[in-house]
């Protein structure tokens, strides 16, 4: 893995998103936790609700266009839902967000 350094934790708020833009795409960061981060594809696969506008709780972000709940590990739609986001790795170091650089590469366009 080749890990990029994209930011400092305090600029996501607590429970909280920001929008990572890249060549291919956006990609939504949450903050679930103090020092917890997650990345994943910025749109809902069932109508392209922008995800980091969505609520995020425990783990988990509901879409904020039709509720659709997502599982932050896994990408994974909840409940009666189907569907998955893509996620990346990421990590939190000294304050300091990294994501993996090299998964990021090999997205697909949306």
């Amino acid at each position: 893995m080749t890990w990029l350094d994209i930011g400092d934790i305090n600029d996501i708020p607590l429970r909280g998103a920001r929008v990572l833009k890249t060549k291919i795409g956006c990609v939504a960061l949450f903050r679930t936790a103090p020092d917890e981060v997650f990345a994943t594809s910025d749109r809902c696969p069932h109508k392209g609700g922008p995800l980091n506008h969505g609520i995020v709780h425990g783990q988990s972000v509901t879409c904020p266009l039709h509720n659709w709940v997502f599982d932050l590990n896994t990408g994974e739609a909840q409940g009666a839902d189907e569907g998955r986001i893509a996620t990346y790795p990421v990590r939190v170091e000294a304050g300091r967000i990294l994501i993996d650089a090299t998964r990021l590469a090999q997205r697909s366009a949306a």
